[in-house]
């Protein structure tokens, strides 16, 4: 929310994610940008009716800034499209920002602050990184940062970095993996509030004080509290607990370092609610707010009462809201007696005719979770007569330290086994066909489909990679410079661990793919390079199996634009209608 109380969010309603701003709830939005390519975020100044908002170019992930003024001019302030930007924060008087950049090394993300009418080359070097770091925001005085480094998804190192001097100060050194993440100032700036796992196997909030010392906020009671978000000047402050994938909105207020005056829930639908923007004076604030049937909308709450307002009216293409499928929680055990969490959804004429097919829709990551928001392709696919089945396997965040560690480097096929476990699962349930079971998955998630594919070939009546990982090895070599250390410490490395990653890579098994495969990609994918789409069709294809590959040309590390994701998605469902 900006300083005069007026909404900034994003609207695809052109095709692509745009600025839209909003005075009053369920008011007529004005459309601010209008660009082909989608904009990425939107942060606007404390203290001026202007925004901040980062774009790339077909989806290369090479974000650029941009100032958004009130009269509706646009000045570019990075201007270096080679390079990453990532954004860090305005400072309290809104006459600066900060942000991380690999403008110097490809490999490695500096720290650096631009005054707000800066462009180009303005921007002062205040950090030399040597890793990949990130800028958690200015303190409330102006004069600090804080900037955490990740050696991992799973471990993190937290900073604060005087801007005049230069001088960093590590507030976080330990040994193993630690989670510190969401990290926010507190409203006087002698400590940092955030979420980690440093004494829990799940995620606390904490305060972490200027010296180093940790002290436990709030406990997450078995789950994880997924972030925090804090409003400087009251101290006024929004945390979430994820439970089984929903989350629990509470919000609150500092009454002492590590006490909190606990306001009322807000009543929100849908069961998932985040991104928390202050207003003015904290008094309420603007949430994203969205379910399984509930397609997402902005609602702003007032703090202190709860009562909330929906602001935002987000179409449903003409599709009434009560035909949405709401998905249930279930366990499958695995391999080992481990109980493995799923969201699983039967379309409404389903029966217990064992004749409805399904199809296992995989996360990436491997480091996420599925979540039960709205998802515009999984309705679809119930519309079309497919159930859908979405397994959390181990690996995937939201249920514990010691889960997410499970398919680390040489345990990386266990997870592949949980979807084994699926799949029998599956066979036992009353409505579905078992000879009709498609393996679906994206980036991760489709190295997950291919090793389904070639661990398992009786299990699956189709195959659908997106933007997949086919061969590690030839992934690692060319994912993006920034990327490799942080992949390659989930993975496994190119220079220890080549031969495991050779052993597990799908094109070394392609040979054993016997079910029809659909394979999707973007051309500009940074991240997963489009080489490993290439590969696997040509390979599958060798052998006889029915392949269809489709790469959009003005695509990055999925697709992201509507008119391709009507064409690809079609074509997936006239796919396995086809072969399923």
């Amino acid at each position: 929310m900006g300083p005069d109380g007026r909404l900034a969010f994003l609207l695809n309603t052109t095709g692509v994610g745009q600025i839209w701003t909003l005075d009053e709830p369920g008011g007529w939005p004005e459309q601010r940008t209008f660009y082909d390519e989608p904009v990425g975020f939107v942060d606007y100044s404390p203290t001026r009716a202007e925004l901040v908002f980062g774009m790339d170019e077909g989806g290369n992930e090479r974000t650029q800034l941009y100032r958004l003024d009130d009269d509706g001019t646009v000045t570019e302030l990075t201007g270096l499209p080679d390079a990453k930007h990532r954004w860090g924060g305005w400072g309290p008087e809104g006459d600066h920002f900060a942000f991380a950049s690999n403008r110097r090394d490809e490999a490695v993300f500096d720290v650096y602050v631009q005054a707000r009418e800066g462009t180009g080359d303005d921007a002062e070097l205040v950090y030399e990184g040597d890793g990949w770091f990130t800028v958690n925001g200015i303190a409330p005085g102006g004069e600090k940062l804080a900037i955490s480094e990740a050696h991992s998804s799973f471990d993190q190192d937290v900073y604060v970095l005087d801007i005049e001097s230069g001088e960093r100060t590590h507030l976080t050194p330990h040994e193993g993996s630690v989670r510190y993440s969401s990290v926010s100032w507190g409203p006087d700036g002698d400590a940092l509030y955030l979420v980690t796992d440093a004494e829990s196997d799940t995620l606390e909030l904490a305060r972490l004080s200027l010296s180093g010392e940790l002290e436990v906020v709030r406990e997450g009671g078995g789950w994880n509290i997924d972030g925090v978000s804090i409003d400087q000047e009251t101290g006024r402050l929004a945390y979430s607990r994820n439970i089984e994938g929903y989350n629990e909105l509470n919000v609150g207020e500092l009454v002492g370092p590590t006490t909190v005056s606990e306001f009322p829930m807000p009543d929100l639908p849908g069961g998932l609610a985040g991104g928390v923007a202050w207003g003015p004076d904290a008094d309420r604030f603007a949430v994203s707010v969205t379910g399984r049937t509930v397609n997402t909308n902005v609602f702003v709450v007032e703090t202190a009462t709860g009562d909330a307002d929906r602001w935002t009216n987000a179409a449903t293409a003409g599709i009434p809201r009560e035909t949405f499928v709401e998905p249930e929680v279930v366990r499958f055990e695995s391999f080992d007696g481990r109980s493995i969490p799923a969201l699983f959804s039967l379309p409404p004429e389903a029966g217990e005719d064992e004749s409805t097919p399904v199809i296992v829709d995989i996360h990436g990551g491997p480091e996420s979770q599925r979540r039960p928001s709205f998802a515009g392709l999984t309705q679809y696919f119930l519309s079309r007569g497919y159930a859908v089945l979405e397994p959390n396997v181990r690996g995937s965040t939201g249920y514990g330290k010691a889960y997410t560690h499970l398919d680390d480097v040489e345990k990386r096929m266990d997870s592949v086994k949980d979807l084994r476990a699926g799949a029998e699962w599956l066979h036992d349930h009353p409505a579905v066909d078992p000879e009709r079971i498609v393996a679906m998955g994206g980036s991760y998630g489709g190295f997950m489909v291919l090793a389904a594919l070639t661990e398992y070939p009786d299990l699956w009546a189709a195959g659908v990679d997106v933007v997949g990982i086919a061969n590690f090895v030839t992934f690692l070599e060319n994912t993006g410079e920034w990327r490799r250390e942080l992949r390659e410490a989930e993975y496994g490395s190119l220079a220890e661990d080549r031969d495991f990653l050779e052993s597990i890579s799908p094109i070394n098994r392609a040979d054993r793919i016997t079910a029809p495969l659909f394979v999707l990609h973007g051309a500009n994918d940074p991240r997963v390079p489009v080489g490993e789409a290439e590969q696997i069709a040509a390979e599958v294809e060798s052998h006889g199996v029915p392949v269809e590959l489709k790469i959009f040309d003005d695509e990055g590390h999925g697709i992201s634009k509507l008119e391709n994701r009507i064409e690809a998605y079609t074509r997936v469902v006239d796919f396995l209608d086809e072969h399923v």
